[in-house]
């Protein structure tokens, strides 16, 4: 879902819709915010409680032209006779089927891009100008199709540390309120 969210000193006109694909006419001082969605897909379900106390935490404070949505993925179980590509190859089938169209697609893994918080920070403002909805994408126990990491809009990574899963969901929340906090210079970061 995307939409524009508006304010002023002033009201709207009566008939402003703020789901409307453009912002409403500039009569007055408007401020526009384009409405992102920022979805985690992950492969892995059945999170420990503080897992998901920590995520939510998270998901919490970001405000509504920026929320965050867990798209969990059951992950494919790897028995004798299937190799890690072919789990990773069916994991990728099942990832596909929660993206959005259109949407912006950032896989998460140990070779991506090193951002600091800042550097998401304004990945985050030129992702919202584009008007896409921003999917980032964490893989099973063996990490991510080749092909699906190649096809993908970028691949970052959350550290050069090998981190449980569960908790990558948590560094990658709280990261985007991190960098949400400073497009809007929140004291949240300090520098």
């Amino acid at each position: 879902m995307t939409g524009w969210v508006a304010g002023a000193n002033t009201s709207l006109p009566p008939t402003y819709n703020w789901f409307d694909s453009a912002p409403p006419p500039s009569t007055q001082q408007h401020f526009i915010i384009r409405i992102m969605q920022l979805i985690i897909a992950a492969v892995g379900h059945k999170m420990p409680s503080w897992i998901e106390t920590g995520f939510q935490e998270y998901v919490k404070r970001m405000p509504p032209e920026a929320r965050i949505h867990l798209k969990e993925i059951k992950p494919i179980e790897r028995s004798g006779s299937k190799t890690a590509e072919t789990v990773m190859a069916l994991e990728k089938e099942k990832i596909e089927a929660v993206i959005p169209k259109n949407a912006r697609i950032i896989a998460l893994d140990e070779r991506g891009k090193d951002l600091t918080s800042v550097g998401l920070a304004k990945q985050l403002t030129d992702w919202q100008q584009d008007g896409r909805d921003v999917v980032f994408v964490i893989g099973g126990a063996d990490g991510l199709d080749a092909e699906f990491k190649a096809k993908a809009d970028g691949l970052i990574r959350i550290s050069s540390l090998t981190l449980p899963h569960g908790m990558v969901r948590v560094l990658l929340a709280e990261q985007l309120y991190r960098a949400w906090s400073i497009t809007q210079n929140h004291p949240y970061h300090r520098v």
